[in-house]
């Protein structure tokens, strides 16, 4: 397993993190929770993303039965806010309130003092953004969370955000994580620029579209048990897995995976890490195996003319 800095920080991220959106408490209850999560430490990887919202809180508590068994100073911990717990009016949003009883809702669950990074999960228009930032300076200072990040927000927010924390002497933002990969490739466009001319570390989730880039899904096919026949679960895929010309691009990547002795999903994943301001991809495996051949995808270098051949294939 390679690491990388996340940003300007001094923080080693692994290049492949293990997510628990729609698996923890999902497709993966606590026996193979904690088999993958073994594996996982076994591989290298030292970082471990949830929210609060993953199943109503679920998630962080799954992981807070597997985690704390494990040196807390040998991996990171991110958890997210932001989206309704409730049916509650306060209990949603970026509220100096809401922010301080998620917080310790999440390390609560968690069986945690503190997480390494704390992701506003989207943008919150109804609060003032000096607010919210207010707020997690605090928790800063109170050592409940090292790093702050912002999640599918734009790069004027961003923008808005560093200035603020520059023109108070706060924490500035030190990660994002956005939808990347090469069917979504928006950010390339003024959301990364943005996060590496001020210093902010790349975490993206989705580095294989739900699985649609793992080839599984060939000429529209959609295998029984797959996340693609889960009708609770493929709402966000729905729309690729009926274009057989986008489905057909993909399998054309095989002879390109085989020149470097990966699989497709490796290869995908290779085409992200190639990108320098990415720090980490965030898969979300359900099973070991599927765990294993995500983290082989670390290390990969793709020669230039195949980057190139990728873009023009996907193009942004």
């Amino acid at each position: 397993m390679k690491y990388r800095r996340m940003g300007n920080t001094g923080l080693k991220l692994s290049e492949v993190a293990y997510g628990s959106w729609l698996t923890f408490a999902n497709q993966v209850e606590l026996d193979n929770a904690r088999a993958i999560i073994e594996r996982a430490f076994e591989l290298g990887i030292n970082y471990f993303d949830t929210a609060d919202i993953y199943e109503k809180g679920k998630a962080e508590s799954l992981l807070g039965e597997i985690l704390p068994r494990y040196n807390r100073r040998h991996y990171v911990v991110a958890t997210k806010t932001f989206w309704p717990m409730s049916g509650h009016e306060t209990d949603k949003g970026l509220s100096r309130k809401h922010i301080n009883d998620s917080i310790d809702g999440s390390l609560e669950r968690l069986k945690m003092s503190y997480v390494d990074i704390f992701y506003c999960h989207r943008y919150d228009p109804e609060t003032p953004l000096v607010e919210t930032i207010e707020a997690i300076e605090d928790i800063i200072r109170q050592g409940k969370i090292l790093y702050w990040g912002t999640s599918e927000w734009t790069a004027d927010q961003i923008r808005d955000a560093v200035r603020i924390c520059e023109d108070r002497g706060w924490h500035k933002p030190s990660v994002n994580q956005p939808l990347y990969n090469l069917i979504n490739r928006n950010i390339e466009k003024s959301i990364l620029p943005a996060c590496v001319e001020n210093g902010m570390g790349t975490a993206n989730f989705s580095p294989l579209a739900q699985g649609v880039l793992t080839g599984k899904y060939s000429k529209g096919t959609i295998p029984k048990g797959s996340r693609g026949s889960n009708e609770s679960q493929n709402m966000w895929m729905k729309d690729q897995l009926s274009d057989l010309e986008l489905l057909g691009r993909i399998d054309s990547l095989a002879p390109m995976a085989e020149k470097y002795g990966i699989t497709l999903a490796q290869l995908a994943l290779a085409w992200v890490l190639k990108n320098p301001g990415i720090t980490s991809v965030i898969i979300g495996a359900t099973t070991v195996s599927q765990l294993e051949d995500n983290a082989a995808a670390s290390g990969v270098v793709l020669d230039d003319p195949d980057y190139r051949k990728l873009n023009e294939l996907f193009p942004a």
